[in-house]
């Protein structure tokens, strides 16, 4: 079986919010009919800079035709050797890799007729328990619009949230209060995520103001690839540290530092399903538990985790790719399924991914290209429209 043809088109499809992220779904088609789709998953991330995906379609191409899909290690070499990874957290040339490397396993594990996460090694379990992400507040309103999205949420059956905080202190402060006392024990906040803005030092006073409520772990409290500032920060707080991981040098210095707990793996951001799993397995051997992160994928995205995280036995911290559950259309005929606050492994007797282009939806959300127009720095930041 060879790679006869590598398709790309662009979507843009709007939050609850109202901010419009754009994504490419990936369909690799081969010689013998059979066709694997991926997804390079949210572009709408700084650098504020855009993929030409004319150029870029002309140029897998080249790299892919004539390939047989098996050969996973062999076409992620060649990936990784013209979209390197370069230390930087949305790097797109990791976005890139990823949806490629997922329609690869796709494409391989329709052809095998059985599930992406047998295709991994089988399934250590059939559902993650996830998170739904509150935003940063900018603005001490923010904070009852935010309590009533967890009221709605709760209904649904999330009942583990994570909170982007940092730029508003005083409201952050204000929703902890109001998660308390309005919903006591019945939810959890997972994490406080500081999202590399700000450095430990200024991390940690804010943590120390926060401790009196309740919540599991700190995320990202540094200014990226500060390892020492992250295993001083380490050092002096209570909770678990997690950190994402973009960049095996970047992994292999947190473990030489012990700076953080928990490794936050996704594959937008490190590349794909197979540099995943690298980053799982180096996590394991260094004695730290994982968890899955996001960019918020659409569907198919989001089933590549859900099939990732299955397979992985130190999958032990609470997940966050909530991605469908945050837009208002989607591109496939089938949405991934969440229920109770879990994400679903799709179906074993689903082949691939289990995941179906919905072609109708797609010409309604398609857009010519990933440009910016007048998307503002704060917009993006905020993902407000």
């Amino acid at each position: 079986m060879k790679i006869s043809d590598v398709k790309l088109t662009v979507v843009g499809v709007p939050r609850h919010t109202g901010f419009v992220n754009k994504h490419v779904i990936v369909e690799i088609m081969t010689d013998e009919g059979v066709t694997g789709i991926g997804e390079m998953s949210d572009f709408s991330h700084l650098p504020k800079y855009a993929v030409d995906v004319v150029d870029l379609e002309n140029v897998l191409k080249s790299m892919l035709l004539g390939k047989n899909p098996f050969d996973l290690t062999l076409i992620n070499n060649v990936l990784s050797e013209n979209y390197p990874a370069v230390m930087y957290y949305y790097e797109k040339g990791s976005f890139i890799r990823n949806g490629v490397d997922a329609a690869l396993h796709d494409l391989c594990a329709k052809y095998l007729h059985v599930s992406v996460a047998e295709l991994l090694g089988g399934r250590y379990q059939e559902k993650i328990k996830v998170c739904y992400p509150i935003f940063r507040h900018r603005f001490i309103e923010e904070v009852e619009e935010n309590i009533a999205v967890v009221r709605k949420r709760l209904q649904e059956g999330f009942d583990v949230f994570r909170l982007y905080v940092g730029k508003n202190v005083d409201a952050d402060e204000a929703f902890l209060a109001r998660v308390a006392e309005e919903f006591g024990s019945s939810v959890k906040i997972k994490s406080i995520d500081f999202s590399h803005l700000l450095d430990w030092k200024e991390s940690l006073r804010i943590v120390k103001r926060l401790a009196q409520y309740d919540f599991e772990m700190i995320e990202s409290p540094t200014v990226r690839n500060d390892f020492e500032g992250l295993r001083q920060f380490r050092l002096k707080v209570d909770h678990p540290v997690s950190e994402h991981v973009w960049d095996f040098r970047q992994q292999y210095e947190m473990i030489r530092h012990d700076s953080v707990d928990i490794f936050n793996i996704s594959p937008i951001f490190i590349g794909g399903i197979s540099s995943a799993r690298k980053a799982a397995a180096a996590a394991e051997v260094a004695g730290k538990a994982c968890l899955l992160g996001t960019t918020q994928e659409l569907s198919i995205g989001t089933a590549a985790m859900a099939h990732l995280g299955s397979s992985l036995v130190n999958l032990t911290y609470t997940s966050d790719p909530t991605g469908p559950k945050l837009y208002t259309d989607d591109i496939v005929k089938k949405p991934v399924q969440y229920e109770q606050g879990y994400l679903l492994v799709p179906d074993r007797s689903l082949p691939g991914l289990g995941m179906e282009l919905d072609w109708e939806r797609i010409e309604r959300l398609r857009v010519p290209d990933l440009s910016w127009g007048d998307v503002s720095v704060h917009q993006l930041q905020d993902r407000t429209s």
